[in-house]
């Protein structure tokens, strides 16, 4: 049984191909520039680029038509006819307080998908138009599933998802904590538990996905209680681009001071802060290693900063569900990084956590596993996320349930 998972962005449409017998990738890649010029790569199994195309692609809908175009005719095509396709898997960014899991794609969905796009304004409506350009390819005879980001995180109590602002913004305009990642730290929370031989029910875990995004979340049971991502993206850790969290009166004084508009404020501490705000160099890890290595004590303490923050709401986490069994570190950073764990590790040992650095020196490039002390109270592992792989089970679960 072959299934498409698709990702959407505001001008952008990932897709990966899987043959779900053996849970195995066909193909994967992405069209980007959508709307503007419009560019399509495609890779092969393993990852390696085997067809770039400028192709003019005017929305979503054309894009689809366009991948599905090269998957099943051409030289590198990995199906014989579009009809191989049985379900299509969509990541859908926000969710609201609405799903709280996935679900089958119906048109009521979709205006309820449409409708939070006030809380996700580049995101939700290019997951509509992904929907779209399936509808119009396949028609309404192929299912199709959403998956939501914020999904695993509607589990959390209200003291930890309610912001102290007056009630009524929450009434008028559902201002809260959704949080975001949710399917990564869904699939890695569930791959710790089957690593460790227990039941996801005995284990506290705090899940690290940490990459040019970060979010941190405190899963007690299986179910997530509390994490760093808020309203937005925004909230949390020190990230790539992104500030994390701050002194809400920073906004209003730039705002005053520098004159500027809510878009350009937002801009700013979405796009232009975080490492690369303070460091000055870059928002990617090696590049600010490498830079820190040479003597930039700019970037060094942008550093240092990005990891204090981890190592602090990492502990924060903790201190949600009364205990730790295990860390998990995940995403580009959090698999392939072993400095950034070993600075965030480091001086843990109150909490248990008993470091190995030659361990953490080997893990990474796609490697899994235990990077703690054999005999440490709180375990720490290295597990590379797979959020389309996840989103390919949901769909085959909901598409072909009996």
């Amino acid at each position: 049984m072959k299934v498409i998972v698709i990702n959407a962005g505001s001008s952008s449409l990932k897709f990966q191909l899987f043959d779900m017998e053996n849970e195995k990738v066909l193909s994967k890649g992405i069209c980007e520039r959508i709307g503007i010029d419009g560019r399509y790569t495609q890779k092969n199994a393993d990852g390696k680029e085997i067809n770039k195309a400028e192709i003019p692609m005017a929305n979503h809908v054309e894009a689809f038509a366009t991948l599905v175009k090269n998957l099943t005719t051409g030289e590198y095509a990995v199906i014989s006819d579009v009809s191989e396709i049985k379900a299509v898997g969509h990541r859908i960014v926000h969710g609201g307080d609405l799903f709280d899991k996935s679900i089958l794609i119906t048109p009521e969905v979709i205006k309820e998908v449409s409708a939070l796009s006030s809380l996700a304004p580049l995101h939700n409506p290019a997951c509509i138009q992904g929907v779209e350009g399936c509808l119009k390819v396949f028609g309404e005879s192929v299912p199709q599933v959403a998956v939501f980001d914020t999904a695993f995180h509607q589990t959390m109590p209200a003291k930890n998802y309610m912001y102290a602002i007056p009630y009524e913004y929450y009434e008028k305009y559902k201002i809260r904590k959704y949080g975001f990642h949710g399917t990564s730290h869904r699939f890695v929370t569930a791959r710790c538990a089957e690593l460790m031989g227990k039941d996801v029910s005995q284990l506290k875990i705090v899940t690290c996905h940490l990459g040019n995004g970060s979010s941190i979340a405190a899963v007690d049971g299986g179910k997530s209680v509390d994490t760093t991502m808020g309203l937005t993206p925004l909230e949390g850790v020190v990230m790539g681009t992104r500030c994390g969290s701050i002194d809400p009166s920073i906004v209003t004084t730039l705002m005053e001071k520098e004159n500027l508009t809510t878009q350009q404020v937002n801009d700013i501490l979405n796009k232009k802060s975080g490492v690369i705000g303070l460091g000055g160099v870059s928002s990617d890890e090696r590049d600010n290693t490498a830079a820190a290595e040479s003597g930039n004590e700019r970037v060094k303490m942008a550093q240092e900063q990005q990891r204090a923050s981890v190592k602090k709401y990492l502990a924060a986490m903790a201190a949600s569900m009364g205990g730790l069994d295990v860390v998990v570190f995940t995403g580009g950073i959090g698999e392939n990084a072993p400095n950034f764990r070993e600075a965030v590790c480091t001086g843990m040992e109150f909490m248990g956590i008993e470091f190995d650095a030659q361990k953490n020196a080997e893990m990474k490039f796609g490697k899994e596993g235990e990077i703690s002390k054999d005999g440490s109270k709180v375990k720490v592992l290295v597990i590379p996320t797979n959020e389309e792989l996840l989103i390919a089970r949901d769909t085959v679960e909901l598409a072909f349930a009996k």
